[in-house]
């Protein structure tokens, strides 16, 4: 299909399929990590190519924890991807966030447990920096993008990645409020460090869909809830998107696409080559 997407778009709850992507490719890949949550389709919008992938997969079958995040995000990669958007459900953590709000986060603060959180090891290390877990040239574009179609937006903000899939307690609720966190999700860890070890650019679009459970005067989140806020905000998100893919320039100038240069400490000589092959994509630049 010619040139590689300018962008790669990760559908979360609710977001399943992107309106608008014309003369679609549907690609199976396939990765060392196994394959992706589902097929990958490759289109363009407004004459420029854009790749989606719905994370839960086709019908919503796998939960948080079963996300195969490495192969998702390897296979963008492999597709020539530099820029990742992220669209995600989240719970408010803060009264002045409300449902129907959208946030593009700055910070994230891993509260995960049980998920594959690196590429790296079998014999080589690598020690990523994720000071500013985000990329700071794509985030405020997207943050301007929502302004520009209507949506109520805040521009950064600190995001909790919880294991799941159940909802939180009111005491987890409140202990997270009490760190000074902004919202809460189910999927941006590992996912935003491992973008990170890919060298790709990565901002979350997160739709505020309730207060979680720590707001005595709404009703506790379910289910229910979160499906329909997001079917009011699927519009949003689609025209935004749009607007965004108007606004990125052509090529990166953030650090994002150099983010490994540094980072491995394993000797050259020392790596596997089982894992030198497995991979390849993201270290070949650097340790070939």
């Amino acid at each position: 299909m010619g040139k590689e997407p300018v962008l790669g778009v990760i559908g979360g709850s609710g977001l399943y399929s992107l309106g608008g992507l014309e003369a679609q490719e549907e690609i199976q890949a396939d990765t060392p990590f196994g394959a992706p949550s589902a097929p990958i389709v490759v289109g363009r919008v407004r004459g420029r190519k854009v790749a989606f992938l719905a994370r839960h997969g086709r019908g919503h079958h796998l939960t948080p924890s079963e996300v195969p995040y490495r192969a998702n995000l390897y296979a963008l990669k492999a597709l020539g991807v530099e820029r990742v958007l992220s669209i995600s459900a989240c719970g408010s953590l803060r009264e002045t966030i409300a449902p129907g709000d959208v946030v593009v986060p700055d910070q994230i603060f891993d509260n995960t447990r049980g998920r594959a959180r690196s590429f790296f090891g079998e014999g080589l290390v690598a020690h990523i920096g994720v000071a500013d877990p985000v990329c700071p040239q794509m985030s405020p574009l997207v943050a301007a993008s929502v302004a520009a179609k209507g949506g109520r937006v805040h521009a950064g903000g600190a995001l909790i990645t919880i294991e799941g899939p159940r909802f939180s307690t009111r005491a987890e609720s409140n202990a997270y409020r009490a760190w000074g966190l902004s919202i809460i999700g189910m999927t941006a860890s590992p996912e935003a460090f491992l973008a990170r070890e890919a060298e790709l650019c990565y901002s979350i679009l997160a739709h505020v869909t309730d207060y979680d459970v720590w707001h005595l005067q709404e009703e506790p989140v379910s289910v229910e809830a979160v499906i329909r806020t997001l079917q009011g905000n699927a519009a949003l998100a689609e025209a935004a998107l749009l607007d965004l893919i108007e606004r990125l320039p052509p090529e990166r100038t953030c650090s994002c696409g150099s983010a490994m240069r540094s980072a491995f400490i394993t000797s050259p000589d020392a790596i596997p080559e089982s894992t030198r092959r497995k991979l390849s994509l993201l270290v070949d630049r650097y340790l070939a």
